[in-house]
């Protein structure tokens, strides 16, 4: 069992504000302080998506000897250096020449030619005889087909002993490899029942037990090699996190047990926020407390190097807890700390949150904009997208405690955010390390209700996502439903206002008025002096009833008004807000198969006796709780989400209706006394609305509709239409006064 290395006195994190520092950091673990002994690494320009490396400036502090190719090293490779083992290329890599590193595909052969030269690094050459330098976590070995001796099915099944320790840390020994067996006569299988029986003997002598499929979250997110090798997995991955040049040695009054501790294993030198505690549930257990976060205030930013780009403000908001107030006082206002980001800053806390964070469900970042990302429409909605990505992240329990995120909103400084950042770009992908520091209590989850609740929550969510999605076009059509309302409501008021001034409307309803000049000339005993709609003078009831209703006609347009405002801007909101619980399926499938083949090798585990089988199937417990803590999270966040999505469309539909309800109770009040006695006072005065009888508003613009999901599949557009589409962007025409974005979606 593993000991959590001594806590040392925190220190304020550098460039990170102290206020920031003190809501977010732990309260029950302090930080341990990292002692620093090396500078930090030159800054380095980050580019989301393309894999770079320091290795050819971190050698220079190491005190290894530097195995990096150099000029006075000759190319051509003799001797007993070469490796020569096929080997086969997991992802795409794009290479730097200037480098010596080599660009590959994913599936691709190539030859490794010396496995290791230093750093993480090997040189291998393809099929296309290029040589150059390749992470050695970019590719497989291809295993030759060996024979091997008949493949014994174990008939009975054994169970392992429980353990008896209350918290089980997954921080395993490192298990002792197992020799190949000796070759002997290929045994031919004449059925495939016997094969598929012997599956599992047959991937463990012949793969060394790794899943056939490479591509998988459950191989990428380095649960498969935490599950197979344990801390062996971790010993190729340098988890050492890189430590700001100014933080303080350890001093000697610390003692040396901590140094040595740190010194000797990689894990114990990860900070608090790498160290993951899972409650009964399985749930995450909560480290800091929950705050919100608010992104506003966009603005446009020139560059000299970049160019023009658009700048938000990020709000993060403390609330204290309530044991901590006094009742006798007033609530107080929450804790405020603001900074300022780019769409590029999200981007590289969203790729350094999926590197360290592999085993948790993150939502996806909205797709960057290359068109129009200037326009008022499109700032607005990217502007809530990213609050709705930062509400969802800092709502998750272990997100909400990432270090760079911390560092992303905390950091006040522009200068420091520069200094610091290629600090947090240069830590590895946490890989198997994840699950090593994961540690949960003992019996948390039983292997048969685990296998019924992955089925279960995967039918849940692919339901939710295909019913979500139907909700989300009816919500459309509901807001295109009040537009046509607001034309309605708006034709009613130009017909009743015509109707009491004489006045035609200019309307397809009306053709009758177009080739009626003579209508004019015959006002004459339609409207009295007064105005009054009536053919005799001083008719004070008339005059009384002619305003009555010119108000009505008033009332109703202001009716129209709420209608179009409360579909193309309240509306719009909840439209946007639905995007939050879309796709639930494609957002947790990495999690639904991490869990389904970690479950299959416990249950092999758990038909297996021996040392190394215990081994596997506790690793495999950790996987799982952490995938059945991913499920309550969703679980959790689910009931929060369609709460608030109900409660604040319900307010939104209760304000509108009583602001209609005020206008009309006003414009009704009009008919009684004395308000109405109080009418014939004076003459009537012409309505606003009457010079637009002549040429009304028929025709409003087009409906804004919310920016698409990341997951969204947007059907393809005709040629033409796309080219009229385009054209009438520059030229304009009859919809000119329509929504730019609106022709894109």
């Amino acid at each position: 069992m593993s000991t959590l290395p001594r806590a040392k006195s925190p220190l304020t994190p550098p460039g990170l504000s102290s206020l920031f520092f003190s809501f977010t950091r732990s309260k029950a673990e302090p930080q341990p302080r990292v002692k620093s002994s090396i500078e930090i690494s030159p800054p380095v320009d980050f580019d989301a998506g393309i894999n770079t490396s320091a290795a050819w400036t971190e050698h220079l502090d190491s005190d290894q000897p530097s195995h990096s190719l150099s000029d006075d090293e000759p190319d051509d490779i003799v001797g007993d250096d070469i490796d020569g083992r096929a080997a086969r290329v997991l992802y795409k890599f794009e290479g730097k020449p200037e480098f010596r590193e080599l660009s590959v595909e994913g599936g691709d052969q190539i030859e490794i030619l010396r496995e290791h030269v230093g750093d993480g690094w090997s040189l291998v050459k393809n099929e296309h005889d290029e040589m150059g330098l390749l992470p050695q976590t970019y590719y497989t070995f291809t295993i030759d087909f060996i024979s091997a001796p008949e493949a014994s099915i174990n008939s009975h099944t054994s169970r392992r002993d429980p353990s008896t320790t209350s918290l089980t840390p997954r921080a395993s020994p490192n298990r002792t490899p197992i020799p190949l067996p000796q070759p002997g006569p290929i045994v031919v299988q004449t059925t495939g029942e016997r094969m598929m029986a012997a599956f599992p003997s047959f991937r463990q002598s012949l793969l060394g037990g790794k899943n056939l499929n490479r591509f998988s979250n459950f191989v990428t997110s380095g649960a498969e090699a935490y599950v197979l090798k344990g801390d062996g997995a971790l010993a190729a991955i340098d988890t050492t996190i890189p430590p700001p040049s100014h933080l303080q040695e350890s001093s000697d009054d610390e003692g040396e047990e901590g140094g040595t501790d740190a010194i000797s294993m990689g894990k114990a030198r990860l900070g608090e926020t790498d160290r993951h505690f899972i409650d009964a549930g399985p749930s995450w257990k909560t480290k800091v407390p929950p705050f919100r976060v608010l992104v506003h205030s966009p603005s446009k930013r020139a560059s000299t190097l970049s160019g023009s780009y658009i700048i938000y403000s990020v709000t993060s908001l403390f609330h204290l807890p309530s044991s901590d107030l006094d009742p006798d006082l007033p609530p107080s206002s929450p804790t405020r700390i603001t900074v300022h980001r780019r769409f590029s800053h999200f981007v590289v806390l969203h790729t350094s949150l999926t590197r360290r964070l592999p085993g948790i469900a993150l939502p996806p970042l909205p797709e960057k904009q290359y068109s129009g990302r200037f326009n008022d429409d499109f700032v607005e909605a990217r502007r809530g997208d990213l609050e709705r990505y930062l509400g969802k992240i800092v709502r998750h329990p272990v997100a909400r405690y990432a270090e760079i995120l911390t560092f992303f909103l905390g950091c006040e400084s522009d200068i420091e955010w520069k200094r610091q950042l290629p600090r947090h770009l240069a830590l590895p992908p946490a890989g198997p390390s994840f699950f090593a520091n994961v540690f949960h209590p003992a019996f948390n989850f039983d292997a048969d209700e685990a296998a019924e609740t992955i089925d279960k929550f995967d039918a849940h969510t692919k339901v939710v996502g295909t019913s979500v999605q139907s909700l989300r076009n009816i919500f459309g059509q509901a807001r295109q439903a009040r537009i046509e309302m607001s034309k309605a409501e708006r034709l009613l008021s130009y017909s009743l206002l015509s109707l009491i001034t004489s006045k035609p409307l200019a309307s397809p309803s009306n053709p009758e008025y177009d080739d009626a000049p003579y209508f004019y000339d015959k006002r004459r005993g339609l409207l009295n002096e007064e105005g009054a709609w009536c053919w005799k003078e001083n008719c004070e009831d008339c005059l009384k009833l002619t305003k009555a209703l010119q108000k009505t006609s008033e009332t109703l347009q202001n009716v129209a008004d709420l209608y179009d405002d409360h579909a193309r801007r309240t509306q719009l909101v909840t439209h946007e807000a639905f995007k939050g619980v879309a796709h639930p399926s494609q957002l947790y499938s990495p999690v639904v198969d991490t869990h389904r083949n970690t479950l299959s090798r416990y249950k092999e585990a758990m038909q297996h006796d021996g040392p190394e089988n215990e081994e596997v199937a506790a690793r495999c417990e950790t996987v799982l709780n952490t995938t059945m803590a991913e499920l309550e999270t969703y679980h959790t966040q689910k009931v929060e989400d369609f709460s608030s999505i109900a409660k604040e469309h319900l307010d939104s539909e209760i304000e509108f209706y009583e602001q209609v309800l005020n206008r009309l109770r006003t414009a009704r009040r009009t008919f009684e006394p004395p308000i109405y006695d109080r009418l014939c006072a004076s003459p009537r005065q012409p309505s606003m609305y009457e010079r637009e009888l002549s040429s009304p508003r028929q025709v409003p613009e087009a409906l804004p509709q919310p920016c698409p999901h990341v997951f969204d599949s947007a059907p393809m557009r005709p040629v033409s239409q796309a080219l009229q589409d385009g054209v009438g962007l520059l030229i304009g025409g009859a919809a000119a006064h329509a929504s730019i974005l609106g022709r894109f979606w």
